[in-house]
């Protein structure tokens, strides 16, 4: 999704969706065309990065990616997986540090702890069982 506020372009998707759109731009043959399309916009956010596996070939065009938006404009980036993990969703440290070098060089990181901000007035509306962590069961054959 792309939008443009007070004049601002900024760009709102998931990494998997990024990624199958270069793919496909990269199938097509697209792919600088479509990069462009992802430079243009001065704000960058990416969802849910590490939540789903990658396909082959998607980290590469996002390090693409990175590299020719770096220094040009800002990314926010959201995950549940800690630095020292994305090389497991990236498919290697060489990709990951690479990525992790250019995103971090200006960032600010913030890190949140907690119940899920999403999930916070839904489990109010069920009722304290439902918030309440879930007892262990006895052991059987004791």
């Amino acid at each position: 999704m792309s939008s443009q506020n007070g004049g601002l372009q900024t760009c709102f998707t998931s990494l998997a969706e990024l990624l199958a759109s270069l793919l496909e731009a990269q199938r097509t043959g697209t792919l600088v065309a479509r990069l462009h399309f992802y430079c243009k916009h001065a704000l960058l956010i990416l969802e849910e990065v590490g939540y789903l596996p990658l396909a082959p070939g998607g980290p590469n065009l996002l390090v693409q990616l990175v590299n020719a938006r770096h220094e040009r404009g800002s990314p926010i980036l959201t995950s549940n997986k800690a630095f020292r993990e994305w090389g497991g969703v990236f498919g290697g440290e060489v990709i990951a540090s690479a990525l992790l070098d250019r995103l971090l060089h200006h960032a600010i990181a913030i890190n949140i702890r907690g119940a899920s901000y999403r999930l916070r007035d839904r489990l109010a509306d069920l009722g304290p069982e439902a918030a309440a962590p879930p007892r262990p069961r006895p052991a059987e054959g004791r």
